[in-house]
């Protein structure tokens, strides 16, 4: 079963284990359609398992439905308070040496260009955020349920399937002059950086970055 609620209803979690989901982390690259198609589970249901995977640098698969925003506080810095189940923190890892060690070649091309255009934007140093998300500064945010934890305020991760883009999704103009992407809870999806215009994206980091708290 589940370690802990993460948000979901007892009933909600039960039927999750009937269809083959026992814990959060069996929740990663699941598929949203075949999700949204058990009983119980809503746009709302898949928002908040998404907001909880994102803590743990994993994610759903497909397309996740987008909902209006309902009044996250985010304020800069760190404050060390967090809720109990959030576990991903800053490591020691090199940024570099993670993106070195990706699966393959094209992927640490793509992690090195995706470095280097967020280090020259933000111009602060990257910081690894559990295994797989780098991170550029930290910020503080409470929910709108009142769940609260340490966070970074713009990054990415390489994954194999897509490359998640963190923090930049509050500008609708320039998301609509980015190129092929979907959009999450929390992040924009990507294939690869060839899909996307490079302007757009290093103008979606600096407004992210200056707009932060």
């Amino acid at each position: 079963m589940f370690r802990s609620r993460c948000g979901l209803g007892w009933r909600l979690i039960k039927k999750l284990a009937e269809a083959g989901y026992p814990d959060l982390e069996s929740l990663n690259g699941v598929d949203c359609a075949e999700l949204i198609s058990l009983p119980g589970v809503g746009p709302r249901t898949l928002e908040r398992i998404q907001e909880q995977l994102v803590e743990k640098g994993m994610s759903l698969g497909g397309t996740i439905p987008t909902l209006p925003a309902r009044g996250a506080t985010i304020t800069p810095g760190h404050t060390g308070v967090s809720a109990p189940d959030i576990k991903t923190r800053i490591t020691s890892v090199d940024p570099v040496d993670f993106i070195n060690a990706l699966e393959t070649p094209r992927r640490v091309e793509h992690g090195h260009l995706l470095l280097e255009i967020f280090n020259r934007v933000t111009g602060v140093e990257p910081r690894m955020w559990g295994p797989s998300m780098i991170g550029y500064g930290q910020v503080h945010y409470v929910s709108h349920t009142g769940r609260e934890g340490d966070w970074f305020a713009v990054g990415f991760s390489p994954r194999k399937a897509k490359i998640s883009l963190y923090g930049l999704e509050g500008d609708e103009n320039l998301l609509a002059q980015l190129g092929k992407h979907t959009r999450g809870v929390g992040c924009v999806y990507i294939n690869k950086p060839e899909d996307v215009r490079l302007d757009v994206l290093e103008d979606m980091i600096r407004v992210a970055w200056a707009g932060q708290g």
